[in-house]
C-alpha cells in the first residue's frame, strides 16, 4: 500500500521539495488523497505531468499541455487567451475542481477556472485525479480535480532565462531566479507573452458563435509572475508562502463586448507540523481573486470580480504501515463585487471530511465521507469507496463508487432579472472499474456517471432550475512504454454521453468527442532531442439539439532541440504540421500551420 512510505522519518518528509520533485516513472502525488502517496500506490485514476514534461514537450500554454489527455477535452474560443473549457470525463466544465497549490480558484460568477491565463512558465506539476472527488474536497469535482502546483526552487542559486517568437507577431520571455539552503527554498519568476492572435470567430449574426461579423486579429497579452518560498523548522515541521499574479488583455469577436482585461491572483501559507512519529498536522490560508472588466471598442462595458477566502485544518495519522487516517475541516467564503447588483454577493461553505485507506494482504480499501455545510442550500453528504486487488502477476483491480456535487454560480442564483436562488446544487453518482499494470505502464478504467439537478433553463420563465439530468459512460486507456529509444505516453478515451432532460432525451452532450487519442513521441539522443505529439478527436455536436456538427480532426505538432554549452538550449517548435483546419468549438477558428522558436537558459544545479 502507497502510504507504506510514510512511517518514521519518511512522515516528516513526504511534503519536502525533494520529495516532490520525483521524476522517475513512480512519482509522489498529493491530491488524489489529500498525502502523498506514489502514483502506483494510489486507489484513483491519476495523471501526473512534470517540469520535464512541459519543458521536453515544449507546450505554450497549459491548453496545450491538457488537450487530449486520459478523459479530457477542451474547447477553446480562438485562439491564445481566448476563453478555454475543460471537460473531464464528459462532465461539464464546471464540474472540474481546480486548484492553484492547495487554493480553490476560478470564477464564482462563471463558476469556470481560467485556465487560458494560468501561465505555462511559472508551473512546476500539474495532478490530474479522474473522477468524483466530493468527499474529499466538496463542490464542483464531479468530473475530477486539476491541481497546479508552482515552481518552488531550491539548491545553489540559480537563474533561468527564456527568449521566443514565432508565427501571428508572438513574443515571449520570462526571467527566473531560485535556490535556499539545507532548511530553505525559494524562487522569483516573471514572465511575460505577447501575440497579434488571429481572428477568434467567424461568427454568423443573430444564429451562433460570436453572433457577428469581425474579420481582424485578435490578440492576447500576458504578464505573470510567481513568489514561492519555504522553511524547514525541524522535527518534521515546515513553512510554505506561495504567491501568483497573471495580468491579461484579451481582444475577442462579440456585439457588445470586444475586449477584457483579466488578472488571477493566488496567495496561500501553509504550516504543517509533525507532533507524532506517524502524525502530520497541516494548517493552510489563502486567497484567490478573478478580476474581470469587460470593453466594447475601448468603452467599459462590466465588470466581475470574484474574491475568494479560504481557510484548512487537516490531520494525518498512519496508524502502521498499513493503515491510514485523514480527517479536517474546510472553509470558503466567495465574495463577488460587480457594476451589476446581484441579489446576494456573498456566501460561505464549511466543510467536514474523514478518510481511511488500509491494506489486508492483497486488498486495499479506501472510505471517504465529507458533510458540507453551505450558506446558501444548506447541506450536503457525499461519499466514495474504493476497493483494490493485486493479482497472481502483480495487476490490481479496482472498483469504486462516489457520489458528487456542484453548487450553482452567483450567475446562475443572483444575476440580475435572470438568476434563481431556489436552486439546489447538481448531484452525481459514479461507479468505476479499473485494472493497471504492476509497473504502471498501462491502465483501463471504465466509468459510469449519471448527474441529477442539472441546471437548465425553464422554457416558460427562462429561469434557471434544476431540470435536466445526464448519462456518461466511458472508457480510458493509458499505455507508455520506450520503442526503439523513443518514449511513448498515449491516452485513448471513448465517451457515450447521454442528455436525459426532458424534450432532449438521447442527445449527446455537447463538445463531447465520442474518440479522442494523444500519443507524445520523444526521444532524446545526447545533445540533441526531437519529438511529436499527435492529438485527434471524433465528430461532436455545438448545442444541446444536437443540430450543430463539428468535425473531427487530427494535428500534429512536432518538436526538436539542440543543447549547448553550460544549460543552454535552443527549441524549435512547428505547431499544426499539416496544417489542419479544424474548431474545437463551433465559429471559432483555431491556428494554421505555426512556428515557433524558444532560447532556454537553465544551468544544472
Amino acid at each position: 500500500m502507497s502510504f507504506r512510505l510514510f512511517t518514521g522519518a519518511v512522515v516528516a518528509a513526504a511534503m519536502s521539495p525533494a520529495a516532490l520533485a520525483v521524476t522517475t516513472a513512480n512519482p509522489i502525488i498529493v491530491t488524489a488523497s489529500r498525502f502523498a502517496e506514489t502514483v502506483d500506490g494510489t486507489l484513483a485514476p491519476v495523471t501526473v505531468i512534470t517540469r520535464e514534461d512541459i519543458e521536453t514537450r515544449q507546450v505554450r500554454s497549459l491548453q496545450d499541455l491538457l488537450r487530449g489527455g486520459a478523459g479530457i477535452s477542451v474547447g477553446n474560443a480562438g485562439g491564445p487567451g481566448k476563453a478555454t473549457n475543460v471537460f473531464l470525463r464528459g462532465t461539464e466544465s464546471d464540474h472540474v475542481l481546480v486548484m492553484i497549490d492547495g487554493i480553490k480558484i476560478g470564477s464564482a460568477t462563471l463558476g469556470t477556472a481560467p485556465f487560458q491565463d494560468l501561465p505555462i512558465e511559472q508551473i512546476e506539476r500539474v495532478e490530474i485525479v479522474r473522477g468524483p472527488r466530493s468527499h474529499l474536497y466538496g463542490s464542483e469535482a464531479i468530473g475530477g480535480v486539476i491541481q497546479i502546483f508552482t515552481r518552488r526552487g531550491g539548491g545553489e542559486l540559480t537563474p533561468g532565462l527564456t527568449l521566443g517568437g514565432g508565427s501571428f507577431g508572438t513574443t515571449n520571455g520570462s526571467l527566473t531566479l531560485s535556490g535556499g539552503g539545507d532548511d530553505s527554498w525559494f524562487r522569483v519568476g516573471l514572465s511575460a507573452e505577447s501575440t497579434d492572435g488571429f481572428d477568434a470567430c467567424r461568427g454568423e449574426p443573430d444564429v451562433a458563435g460570436c453572433f457577428n461579423v469581425e474579420p481582424d486579429d485578435d490578440g492576447y497579452d500576458n504578464a505573470s509572475g510567481s513568489v514561492r518560498a519555504g522553511w524547514r523548522l525541524g522535527g518534521g515541521s515546515e513553512i510554505d508562502l506561495h504567491y501568483l499574479k497573471s495580468d491579461n488583455e484579451t481582444e475577442f469577436d462579440g456585439d457588445f463586448q470586444n475586449e477584457t482585461e483579466t488578472a488571477q491572483e493566488v496567495f496561500g501559507a501553509g504550516l504543517r507540523l509533525a507532533p507524532g512519529e506517524n502524525t502530520m498536522l497541516k494548517l493552510n490560508v489563502g486567497r484567490s481573486e478573478d478580476l474581470s472588466e469587460n470593453l466594447f471598442d475601448g468603452a467599459f462595458a462590466s465588470r466581475f470580480d470574484t474574491i475568494r477566502d479560504s481557510a484548512g485544518v487537516q490531520l494525518d495519522h498512519f496508524v502502521d504501515d498499513r493503515h491510514a487516517f485523514t480527517a479536517g475541516v474546510d472553509y470558503i467564503d466567495d465574495r463577488v463585487e460587480s457594476d451589476l447588483a446581484f441579489t446576494e454577493a456573498e456566501r460561505d461553505n464549511v466543510g467536514l471530511f474523514a478518510q481511511y485507506q488500509g491494506s489486508f494482504g492483497r486488498q486495499d480499501f479506501q472510505l471517504g465521507l465529507r458533510r458540507d455545510d453551505n450558506e446558501q442550500f444548506g447541506d450536503k453528504t457525499t461519499g466514495g469507496v474504493t476497493l483494490g486487488h493485486r493479482l497472481d502477476g502483480g495487476q490490481r483491480i479496482t472498483l469504486s463508487y462516489a457520489t458528487a456535487f456542484k453548487a450553482p454560480s452567483f450567475n446562475e442564483l443572483y444575476f440580475p432579472g435572470f438568476g434563481n436562488p431556489d436552486l439546489g446544487p447538481e448531484e452525481s453518482d459514479s461507479v468505476e472499474l479499473g485494472i493497471t499494470s504492476p509497473d504502471g505502464a498501462w491502465a483501463v478504467y471504465l466509468f459510469d456517471t449519471d448527474i441529477d439537478d442539472l441546471i437548465g433553463v425553464d422554457p416558460d420563465t427562462f429561469a434557471p432550475v434544476n431540470i435536466d439530468a445526464a448519462r456518461i459512460r466511458g472508457l480510458e486507456v493509458t499505455y507508455n512504454t520506450t520503442l526503439a529509444d523513443w518514449q511513448v505516453n498515449a491516452a485513448l478515451t471513448l465517451l457515450d454521453t447521454e442528455n436525459r432532460s426532458a424534450g432532449l432525451s438521447g442527445n449527446e452532450l455537447p463538445r463531447r468527442a465520442g474518440e479522442t487519442l494523444r500519443v507524445d513521441f520523444d526521444r532524446d539522443f545526447g545533445r540533441y532531442s526531437a519529438g511529436a505529439t499527435l492529438v485527434a478527436e471524433g465528430r461532436k455536436y455545438d448545442d444541446l439539439a444536437n443540430m450543430r456538427e463539428i468535425d473531427g480532426y487530427a494535428t500534429v505538432d512536432v518538436r526538436g532541440a539542440m543543447r549547448f554549452g553550460d544549460g543552454w538550449q535552443l527549441q524549435l517548435r512547428v505547431e499544426n504540421l499539416f496544417d489542419e483546419e479544424y474548431e474545437t468549438a463551433s465559429f471559432f477558428n483555431q491556428s494554421d500551420r505555426a512556428a515557433y522558436v524558444l532560447l532556454r537558459y537553465a544551468p544544472k544545479r
